[in-house]
């Protein structure tokens, strides 16, 4: 049985891309077929769209239950199939010590303080330090 909907969009988490990177931003509470329809929006994105890279922020999310650290957990395994890599930002140190107390790990899931440090962990930051030295390429020598 199909849950009704009150609205096209209404119980859908936004998947915008910045470049080759979805950034999704989860705020308050998620309800369980929303986090399903996230996994499913998100790896439908991957599958047609040049997406190397999967940003989600739970800066915004006070509790991670075992339902949604499991959806979370097989969003990265399914980018990972699909060749992109899935960074999680912004975990509240509450949701990390609940995460501990339920024996929960986050499998495939790189995890980091804020949105910044996930793309420049995808290697598409935003910093405005000067880049690394590159090594030389045998082409650069000719």
């Amino acid at each position: 049985m199909t849950e009704p909907r009150r609205g096209a969009h209404a119980s859908r988490v936004p998947v915008p891309a910045l470049g080759e990177t979805l950034l999704i931003t989860l705020q308050g509470e998620l309800h369980d077929s929303m986090a399903e329809q996230l996994q499913q929006d998100i790896t439908r994105r991957i599958a047609h769209s040049p997406v190397t890279g999967v940003v989600i922020d739970i800066s915004g999310v006070d509790i991670v239950d075992s339902f949604l650290g499991r959806v979370l957990a097989e969003i990265a395994s399914s980018a990972r199939l699909m060749a992109a890599r899935t960074v999680l930002a912004g975990m509240r140190p509450a949701v990390a010590i609940t995460l501990v107390e339920l024996g929960l790990t986050l499998p495939g899931l790189d995890t980091v303080l804020d949105v910044e440090r996930a793309l420049d962990r995808l290697g598409h930051g935003l910093s405005t330090d000067p880049p690394h030295p590159r090594r030389a390429h045998h082409a650069d020598l000719l």
